[in-house]
């Protein structure tokens, strides 16, 4: 997501500090975060959603790799799944949301210290404003890139807590290779070579967003993070502080409220890989909501291919496929373009543009 120029973000009030003095007054929610009708008063949602599991250690494993490999299969149709027996120790995870939750515990002008530069995506604020009428997200976020690790702008990483930047690292490194691992099994499912992903991915680019979620007294008003698809190849998700709040379409239009499991990671599909897959495998628009009276947190690490890469249906597929080649071909940069120009506003306006009708 971090390739493409993002310049042009306008500056709103950091929520986190509004949330603190609006949620003890009497006022009504600002204007600009009041999504009544989007937060749910005319969707209905489905409550206590378990999402499909799949088990990392019993794909490794060639006793039982052929099954489960069917079972990655089925859930990436689906465009989510929750990932048990990932590999990633405990440690890590527990560093890396403990210093994240320590990082937002910050007064403000600390986290400002990292602020989002004005032409980019780097850094501690809001991004996808682009006038002065839109409406807002009940969110604020701290965006990084991860890998390569020379991509990385260490004036935007935070230094407090002192142990933040460590322990995002080893995350980070912990997270890449596990999504390797799944990149082979999802090729070898589509029915081509096991590196034929990676090749498209190589070097990994890898960015985070960590969002925080206020709370918000009327959070029937607000949405935390507005209907998307993620215009990635792979998703995964952390949730820091074990409070739940994301939400997923389902094709009948309600929204399916997902409870994770103690431990496992999130896993989804992005645009590149549904288009990639020819559409076999979905990506899935989802959003997130807020709690009255509990914060939110959640680390999101996004899996990028490589600059140089068209994005289109892998031919190797479309030959198998009566159908023939049911998305465009587009340039990565040209991809990301149209993702950012589209403003989040769902996947009707971005990732159905690239389809064949």
């Amino acid at each position: 997501m971090a390739h493409a120029p993002a310049g042009g973000h306008l500056e709103v009030p950091n929520v986190q500090a509004l949330a603190q003095t609006w949620n003890g007054s009497g006022e009504q929610v600002p204007d600009r975060y009041v999504r009544t009708v989007e937060a749910g008063g005319a969707e209905e949602v489905v409550s206590g959603h378990a999402l499909p599991v799949v088990d990392l250690g019993r794909l490794l494993d060639p006793t039982s790799s052929k099954e489960e490999l069917a079972n990655l299969g089925s859930a990436c149709q689906q465009g989510f799944f929750q990932l048990v027996n990932h590999g990633v120790p405990d440690e890590v995870i527990r560093d890396v949301k403990r210093d994240i939750a320590e990082f937002f515990k910050l007064p403000l002008e600390a986290k400002n210290a990292h602020a989002k530069l004005p032409d980019g995506l780097e850094g501690y604020g809001q991004v996808f404003v682009f006038s002065e009428t839109q409406k807002l997200d009940w969110s604020d976020m701290l965006y990084l890139m991860l890998r390569p690790v020379e991509s990385r702008d260490m004036r935007v990483w935070p230094v407090h807590p002192p142990s933040f930047r460590s322990s995002v690292d080893g995350f980070s490194a912990a997270v890449a290779a596990v999504v390797s691992c799944l990149l082979r099994f999802m090729a070898v499912d589509m029915g081509v070579q096991p590196e034929r992903l990676l090749e498209m991915f190589g070097g990994q680019p890898q960015t985070m967003k960590v969002t925080y979620y206020p709370p918000c007294r009327h959070a029937g008003d607000v949405i935390g993070l507005s209907p998307h698809t993620d215009a990635c190849a792979v998703t995964v998700l952390l949730h820091v502080n074990d409070v739940q709040g994301l939400q997923i379409r389902r094709d009948d239009g309600k929204w399916l409220a997902v409870e994770p499991l103690d431990g496992a990671l999130i896993v989804s599909v992005g645009d590149i890989i549904e288009i990639l897959s020819n559409g076999k495998y979905r990506s899935v628009e989802h959003r997130a909501v807020v709690r009255p009276d509990k914060e939110r947190i959640a680390a999101a690490m996004f899996h990028q291919p490589l600059r140089s890469i068209m994005v289109e249906p892998l031919p190797e597929l479309v030959e198998k496929d009566v159908g023939g080649a049911r998305y465009k071909s587009v340039g990565y940069a040209e991809f990301m373009r149209h993702f950012f120009s589209a403003k989040l506003d769902g996947r009707k306006s971005h990732l159905d543009h690239f389809k064949i009708h």
